[in-house]
């Protein structure tokens, strides 16, 4: 395998990596709503699992309340029971035309479980990183080998490599340290 090959596919795993843990941090309750919370909720709509985006507009309110207007009000009783049926912990609020969900505001206790588990996941998420650093240094020495690459261009391409995780790593401390500032400034 060519080198740059290695660097590009090996590149594109941590960014894959960083965008999985922005997206995980995204569906964390912090007391605001937010819209992603409900990417994981599917309604049966006409026997068809569909995510409730793609079923009504959802808008927040107040910054505690999101708003559900269905497209088709004869699906609002479907979305109502989707939404009790999911892990998201809040019950909705159902006026005929409008469904509500409101957000209350953590305890000092529930943000600190959520700070912690964020640096779990971020923990995590650097590990992966470090795991695809892992993989490109093997596919590095495999291809000094098979392919005759200079000793120094390997060497040269072990730097790159490790910049490019610490470049990722950093960008996943940097995303924990914001999540962490949201939960903990409300």
């Amino acid at each position: 395998m060519p080198v740059k090959e290695i660097m590009d596919k090996g590149e594109e795993k941590m960014q894959k990596s960083v965008l999985s843990t922005q997206k995980e941090f995204a569906n964390i309750r912090t007391g605001r709503a937010n819209p992603l919370i409900l990417d994981k909720v599917s309604v049966d709509y006409y026997g068809v699992p569909t995510p409730v985006r793609q079923l009504s507009n959802v808008s927040v309110q107040d910054g505690q309340t999101l708003v559900i207007t269905p497209y088709d009000k004869g699906s609002i009783g479907n979305i109502e029971k989707a939404l009790l049926k999911s892990d998201i912990g809040i019950t909705p609020g159902n006026d005929g035309a409008n469904i509500r969900l409101v957000f209350p505001q953590p305890t000092e206790e529930r943000r600190k479980e959520l700070v912690k588990d964020i640096k779990k996941q971020g923990e995590d998420s650097k590990v992966a990183i470090r795991n695809i650093r892992r993989e490109m240094t093997d596919s590095l020495k495999k291809a000094e080998k098979s392919e005759s690459i200079p000793e120094d261009e390997v060497k040269k391409q072990q730097d790159e490599i490790q910049k490019l995780t610490d470049k990722y790593i950093k960008e996943i401390d940097n995303l924990i340290a914001e999540k962490e500032k949201e939960i903990l400034s409300l």
